[in-house]
């Protein structure tokens, strides 16, 4: 209840600040920013809602309004960041002794509340397009017999405030058409408590895959239950679940391993790439699940072949692809660390806001070649 109230105050700031903005500043009169005050107030009313969703209560029987209160955000996002760009110019033009800098507020006000409106109404558009990329990666170690072999990786899905089972049974019926060998889910696929949301994420029962179905909690699996407390959910519907641990999966007449840990971050229990690479076979081909792309260097230097991660979202919106490269050494697709190669895909759902902006959702099939 204190973070709901927490950031209900923060919003309340930030609302004053746009009413002081767009209605004082542009002068507008007495009745428009009146009209302005009281649509600000309304708009406060869902994002303070989103807050609790799934944490605190079911979001169940709030979802549209947490949906609303969730793409409010994202258009806030965009405001503050044109208000920022508005201020450096409106201080540029007063040090020229511009003489008309209330037209140019007015003008470009009007403007940045219609850039921020049609950005976050194409990216609402954009995170629910969701798509398949195939990619192939060839290694000089890998079994002749687990040539071709095609994986699906599924990560940060993100249902529980949002979005809720609706969406998960898309992600498994998309899934399911591409008819992938494995299929690996590297964390992030919920938001909220296993009281609240766990059926948000009941589809994933649904998941068909001919050699397995793999998964490891992220850094949301952790925000409220223990990372824990939904691994074993997602052992009930059926998932192998890797908690710093590995499984032989055999091929024709080869062998790989499939090894997961808990997230970077976590410390109850904490990732363990030598725990989960303990016992395997010397020289066995292994692909690490791992949810953050910064867990690479550990599993680069334990020699690891291949590591397949989330987390990055691709950026989600723009311009966070830059921070979020800077951060984490990659924002989607291939890389290398030391001898290990890397695939991170952008997931297939989104934190927070429904919203993506040049950061389309994906999930990947990534074809195994021997080379």
């Amino acid at each position: 209840m204190f973070q709901i109230l927490l950031v209900g105050a923060l919003l309340g700031l930030v609302h004053w600040l746009l009413y002081r903005r767009f209605g004082v500043a542009t002068g507008l009169g007495r009745v428009a920013r009146r009209a302005l005050a009281v649509l600000l107030v309304i708009l406060w009313i869902p994002p303070v809602v989103a807050v609790g969703a799934g944490n605190v209560y079911s979001p169940e029987p709030v979802r549209p309004i947490v949906w609303w209160g969730e793409v409010w955000f994202a258009v806030i996002f965009y405001l503050l960041i044109g208000l920022l760009v508005l201020g450096v110019v409106l201080a540029v033009a007063r040090l020229l002794k511009f003489q008309h800098r209330r037209g140019l507020t007015q003008v470009a006000s009007a403007v940045l509340v219609v850039a921020s409106l049609g950005t976050v109404a194409y990216g609402v558009t954009e995170a629910n397009d969701l798509r398949v990329i195939e990619t192939e990666l060839s290694f000089a170690d890998l079994p002749r017999s687990v040539d071709g072999l095609r994986v699906a990786v599924v990560a940060d899905i993100h249902v529980g405030a949002a979005r809720g089972a609706g969406f998960t049974q898309r992600v498994v019926d998309l899934v399911n058409a591409q008819q992938p060998d494995v299929i690996v889910l590297p964390g992030d696929l919920l938001d909220g408590a296993v009281a609240y949301v766990g059926p948000d994420i009941d589809p994933l029962a649904g998941l068909r895959a001919k050699y397995g179905k793999f998964v490891v909690a992220g850094n949301h699996e952790g925000y409220v239950d223990r990372p824990d407390n939904w691994l074993d959910y997602y052992d009930t519907l059926g998932l192998t679940t890797l908690r710093n641990s590995h499984v032989p999966l055999t091929v024709g007449d080869g062998a790989i391993d499939i090894a997961g840990v808990y997230d970077f971050d976590a410390t109850d229990p904490a990732p363990d790439v030598d725990a989960a690479l303990a016992g395997q076979q010397p020289g066995r081909f292994t692909v690490l699940i791992a949810h953050q792309p910064l867990q690479g260097t550990g599993a680069s230097e334990r020699g690891v072949d291949l590591q397949l991660s989330g987390h990055t979202h691709g950026g989600q919106m723009w311009p966070l692809r830059y921070p979020v490269g800077w951060i984490n050494g990659t924002v989607a697709g291939t890389s290398r660390i030391g001898d290990m190669q890397m695939y991170t895909t952008r997931g297939v759902g989104a934190w927070g806001p429904p919203v993506r902006v040049g950061a389309p959702p994906d999930i990947t099939v990534v074809t195994l070649r021997a080379r």
